[in-house]
């Protein structure tokens, strides 16, 4: 027998060094692939997370997930800027792992986890300027802009089915309706209007009252992921209060990080008005105490 006859054929030899070529690059592509996380920003809530005019993506969210990075354990892929609700469908389809700048809610916790809150600010309703701003109870039957998607659209049509809510893409739409008379308000929060004062030309509003409803504001991240979850929270954890002050005051102004509701107001100056009166008739009845002894001395 001769040795051509039992040499293997060299084709099988090249065929199974090709097929562990591929599964090879396939293992890596899905190590690779496992270690990616996709990150959706929202293109326009600022001042937590938007889109500059160049597209660059900034805000405070931004700012926290700059510091948390290298503790993720994976690189971070930044996906294209969308609305909320864009965004939350693509979650839910699984093509997002990562979102900043939401609240829990019911809804959302069928396919998404979320860490503790990094920033609180609450909801309140925004009008146009005039000497005595209404209140949701006043705009029965008139409409007023929500977000779409945002966790505060289901509180306010729950608590005030009475309005006719607007469902716009972002509160700078709902803003910009408000200014064209075509709303009678808008629910957002009040760190949102404070930015869109600042920054984008809204103007001849103003804040109408405090809602029961308080945006403490996580990062989400597909339900699954929990190792994701685990390094966020502790990233989070890590973070000092100095920081998170100096990452605050970048972002939202003084008078936003102390805004109190103009009702509160009224009456915390009411009871200090009252205190200060009481203590200047109390200074008055002292003061005159010796005069009435003196008109009415005794019969010793």
């Amino acid at each position: 027998m001769s040795y051509q006859a039992v040499r293997p054929d060299r084709r099988h030899w090249r065929n199974g060094l090709w097929w562990c070529v591929a599964v090879c690059a396939g293992l890596f592509s899905s190590a690779v692939a496992a270690h990616t996380i996709r990150f959706a920003p929202e293109k326009d809530y600022p001042p937590f997370v938007s889109a500059g005019p160049a597209g660059h993506v900034q805000g405070l969210s931004v700012d926290v997930l700059e510091i948390l990075r290298p503790r993720l354990g994976g690189e971070l892929q930044m996906l294209p800027p969308d609305n909320l609700a864009n965004i939350l469908d693509a979650a839910r389809r699984g093509e997002v792992d990562l979102i900043s700048s939401l609240r829990p809610t019911p809804e959302r916790a069928e396919f998404l986890a979320f860490t503790e809150p990094y920033v609180k600010v609450p909801a309140v309703l925004v009008v146009k300027q005039g000497p005595a701003a209404p209140v949701l109870a006043d705009l029965a039957g008139r409409s007023v802009a929500v977000g779409k998607g945002y966790a505060v659209e289901t509180f306010v049509r729950t608590h005030y089915p009475q309005i006719r809510w607007v469902a716009v893409s972002d509160d700078m739409s709902g803003f910009q309706l408000l200014m064209r008379g075509e709303v009678d308000g808008v629910v957002a929060d009040v760190a949102s209007i404070s930015d869109a004062k600042r920054h984008s030309g809204v103007r001849g509003v103003q804040v109408g009252e405090t809602l029961p409803f308080e945006y403490a504001l996580s990062f989400a991240y597909r339900k699954e992921l929990t190792a994701l979850g685990s390094a966020l929270n502790t990233a989070l954890q890590d973070i000092s209060p100095a920081t998170r002050q100096a990452l605050l005051r970048r972002w939202i102004d003084v008078d936003t990080l102390t805004y109190e509701d103009p009702l509160h107001l009224w009456l915390r100056r009411a009871a200090l008005g009252l205190t200060f009166l009481g203590v200047l008739l109390m200074l008055v009845w002292r003061a005159r105490k010796p005069l009435l002894k003196d008109r009415h001395p005794r019969a010793d």
